[in-house]
C-alpha cells in the first residue's frame, strides 16, 4: 500500500481510472481496424479493448497513479478477452502504474488459493514459478469470513501485494444486508473492523495496511464514520461521477493529510469525449486526460494538498 500512497503523493492525485471497456465505449475507428484484421469475433473485440486501453493508459500514466480493470468486462469476450486483461495489466505496469484487478473474488480453501495465485501471486508449473496476471491488488468479497481472506494474507506479506475487501458498497440495494445490525453494529462496520484486524501486521510506513476496504462515495455519512473507526484501512471509493457521488461526498474518506483513499472513475474518464463540447470519438484520449485532470482538481479542492 505504501507504493500506491507514494504514487498518489507524487502525482497529487487520489484517483484511479477504471478500465471497464464495453465494446460500445470503444471508438468506431479502433473497432473498424481490429475487425478488419480479425473479423467481428471475440478476438477482434478483445484486440479493440486492448488498443482502447493502451491509448487511455498512454495519456493517463503521468497524471493518474493507478488503473482498475474490472475482470468481467474482459471475461465476457472469452479467453481472448482474458488475454486482453493480462496485456492491459502488463502494459499499465510497464508505464509505472499501480494496477488493481476488480474481480471481487471470494471463496475458501484451495479455490481461494488458486484465485490468489492467479491475480496477485505466482503459479507453480512443474517446479517453475510463473506470474499469471501480476496485478498489485485484488478486490475481494470477504463475506465468507476469515477462511476467504487467510489465503490472501501470506501473499500480501510475501509478495508485497494488497487487497480491497467489500465493506459498504456504492450500489442502491447495498443496505439490504450491509446496513443490518449485528448487536449494536452494522454489518458494514463489522466488516470494516475485520479488515483492520486482518491487516494489523502489515501496516506500512504511512500507517495503512495491505488490507483495504471498498466504501462507496454514494454514502458519505457512512464513509466518514468508517474513516474515523478504521485508521489503518485504506479505502477504494467507487461511486464518483456516473453513480452520483462527487468530491464533497468522497472527501469523508480522507485523513488529515489527504491520504487514506483512492477514488474511482470508470465511465467518466473512458467516455469523457461524449460529454465534452466539440469533441468527437477521435478526441477520446485527449478528453479522458482532461477529465482525469478535472477530477484531480475537484478532489484536491476539498481535501487540499496531499502530504
Amino acid at each position: 500500500m505504501d507504493k500506491l500512497i507514494e504514487k498518489i503523493i507524487e502525482k497529487q492525485n487520489p484517483t484511479v481510472a477504471g478500465l471497464d471497456p464495453k465494446l460500445e465505449y470503444v471508438p468506431g475507428f479502433i473497432k473498424a481496424e481490429c475487425f478488419t484484421k480479425y473479423g467481428r469475433t471475440l478476438e477482434g473485440a478483445a484486440a479493440a479493448l486492448f488498443e482502447f486501453n493502451k491509448a487511455l493508459i498512454d495519456v493517463l500514466y503521468d497524471i493518474v497513479p493507478a488503473v482498475k480493470p474490472q475482470a468481467a468486462y474482459y471475461e465476457m469476450y472469452g479467453w481472448q478477452g482474458v488475454k486482453a486483461l493480462a496485456y492491459t495489466i502488463n502494459y499499465a505496469k510497464s508505464k509505472g502504474m499501480y494496477v488493481m484487478t476488480d474481480g471481487k473474488r471470494g471463496d475458501i480453501g484451495a479455490t481461494m488459493e488458486a484465485y490468489t495465485a492467479a491475480h496477485i501471486g505466482t503459479t507453480d508449473v512443474d517446479g517453475e514459478t510463473c506470474v499469471a496476471f501480476g496485478a498489485d491488488a485484488l478486490t475481494v468479497n470477504g463475506y465468507l469470513g476469515t477462511d476467504c481472506i487467510k489465503p490472501l494474507l501470506s501473499v500480501c506479506k510475501d509478495k508485497d501485494k494488497d487487497i480491497f475487501v467489500l465493506a459498504k458498497t456504492s450500489n442502491p440495494s447495498s443496505g439490504e444486508l450491509q446496513d443490518k445490525k449485528i448487536g449494536d453494529k452494522t454489518v458494514y462496520e463489522t466488516m470494516g473492523e475485520m479488515c483492520e484486524g486482518w491487516g494489523a501486521d502489515t501496516i506500512g510506513k504511512h500507517g495503512y495496511s495491505a488490507v483495504g476496504a471498498v466504501v462507496g462515495a454514494t454514502y458519505p455519512q457512512m464513509l466518514g464514520e468508517l474513516r474515523e473507526k478504521l485508521p489503518h484501512t485504506f479505502f477504494l471509493v467507487p461511486g464518483y461521477g456516473a453513480q452520483g457521488g462527487g468530491a464533497e461526498d468522497a472527501k469523508y474518506a480522507f485523513d488529515k493529510n489527504g491520504l487514506g483513499a483512492i477514488v474511482n472513475s470508470s465511465r467518466g474518464i473512458m467516455c469523457a469525449w461524449k460529454k465534452q463540447d466539440g469533441k468527437t470519438e477521435a478526441d477520446f484520449a485527449e478528453a479522458a486526460r482532461a477529465e482525469a485532470l478535472r477530477m484531480r482538481e475537484d478532489l484536491l479542492g476539498v481535501i487540499g494538498e496531499i502530504r
